[in-house]
Formats: C-alpha cells, sequence, structure tokens
C-alpha cells in the first residue's frame, strides 16, 4: 500500500458521489500515487500519457491509461472530454532545458486548462512549485522552470476555472504521514512526502473550500481535513 491511502480514504469517507479525473503526466511519481488513491475510492481515475509502454504501470494502480501527446497535440479536448476534473501533474524533469519547461511546465499546463474550458469542466488543481512566487531570485538552472510554474499558475488562476494551486515543498519518499503544514504565506522552504502531496491532491478535489486557493505544502504535524481548512 502507497503510504497516505489510508489517509485518502479517511478524507473522502462519507462523499457519495464519483468523479472522472483526468491527471495529465500520468506516469509520474505523484500521479501514479494519486492516481491509485482515487481508483481505490471508486472514482474514474484516467491518467494521460505519452508512451503505451506506461499502460502497465497505471493499470497495476486501478487507473485507466490514455495515451496522447501533451507537449505535441494540439488540443487535449478530446482526453478531458467526460471528465469532472482535471489535474496537472506533469513535468519537463530536472534533465529538460528551458525550451521543454516552457512547452511542457507552462504550454501543458495552459493547454490542460484551455480544454477544460472548452468541454465545460471547471475544476482543475495544479501541481506547481514553492518559488514560483518569485522565480528571479532562483539561480540559473531553476530560474526558467519557476517562470513556467509562475506563468502556468497566473494563467489558470485567470482563467476562471474553478482552480487550486498546490505548491509542494522538497519531494521526498518517505512515507506518507498523513499530517502536513499548509500555508498560504509563500517563501517557505521545507520538505514533503510525494505520499502525502499525493493525498493532499486527492482531498482538494472534494473540498470545497480549497477552490481559488495558492498554498505551499510540507511535511507537519496538522491532520490533511484539518490542514484544507483555508
Amino acid at each position: 500500500m502507497i503510504g497516505g491511502q489510508a489517509a485518502s480514504a479517511v478524507l473522502l469517507a462519507g462523499y457519495d458521489w464519483v468523479m472522472d479525473i483526468l491527471v495529465a503526466g500520468g506516469h509520474g511519481q505523484i500521479a501514479l500515487r494519486l492516481l491509485k488513491l482515487l481508483a481505490a475510492d471508486g472514482h474514474t481515475a484516467r491518467g494521460l500519457i505519452r508512451k503505451p509502454e506506461q499502460a502497465a504501470d497505471l493499470t497495476a494502480v486501478g487507473a485507466v491509461p490514455v495515451i496522447g501527446d501533451l507537449e505535441n497535440d494540439p488540443s487535449l479536448a478530446p482526453y478531458v472530454k467526460g471528465s469532472d476534473a482535471v489535474v496537472f501533474a506533469a513535468g519537463a524533469g530536472p534533465g529538460s532545458g528551458p525550451a521543454r519547461k516552457r512547452t511542457v511546465d507552462l504550454g501543458g499546463a495552459i493547454k490542460l486548462a484551455d480544454a477544460a474550458m472548452s468541454e465545460g469542466v471547471t475544476r482543475y488543481v495544479m501541481v506547481s512549485s514553492i518559488g514560483a512566487q518569485d522565480p528571479s531570485s532562483a539561480g540559473p538552472t531553476m530560474q526558467p522552470y519557476l517562470e513556467a510554474k509562475a506563468e502556468a499558475d497566473a494563467y489558470v488562476i485567470g482563467s476562471g476555472l474553478d482552480c487550486t494551486i498546490v505548491r509542494p515543498g522538497s519531494l521526498t519518499d518517505d512515507p506518507g504521514t498523513g499530517l502536513v503544514t499548509v500555508t498560504r504565506d509563500l517563501g517557505n522552504r521545507g520538505p514533503v512526502p510525494r505520499d502525502d502531496v499525493a493525498a493532499v491532491l486527492a482531498a482538494c478535489l472534494v473540498t470545497p473550500t480549497t477552490i481559488g486557493v495558492t498554498f505551499e505544502l510540507f511535511a507537519g504535524d496538522t491532520p490533511i481535513p484539518e490542514a484544507l481548512k483555508l
């Protein structure tokens, strides 16, 4: 069991609806954790992936693989169609150059927002990054990434979608605890397990008070449901 799954089950207990949720970047480490949580809670968890050979990993966690190219497809509307919510969890990765950060971290997020708007899907949860409030303070390696994230966040916020912008701290593979620190005061630093990031994303999808909110996320000592009373 992925750590944090128990926490998500508690969070979603009492909700009697199920959703169709498309997660862009579906083979990423956070995305796979999130898809597993969503599928375990009865939702239709669909992961958008580029490589067909990744499909088995999604199927193994109970998710539905959706083959598509976030970066190069002219529109993501065919994949978004029928969804109740979308999550942007894609990224060009640390080995990529500034150009791909523009086409994936920025362009992909914009393309997903445009597809959501065209298909009448209002709920959008974004995995962003700490430091995106001030990209110019970063070094030359990180600055293009944070600039892409900042512009993507601004586009989604300005789109009119029911969005939540989640800015996790330094990601670790420590087991999730279900205990976090959430703050709307930006500019902090600290670690957070990927398990707990996934659990928070799952919780945001069923927590209307997170709509319209940008927050940073770190390991902490507050249970996720209480931490999301923003």
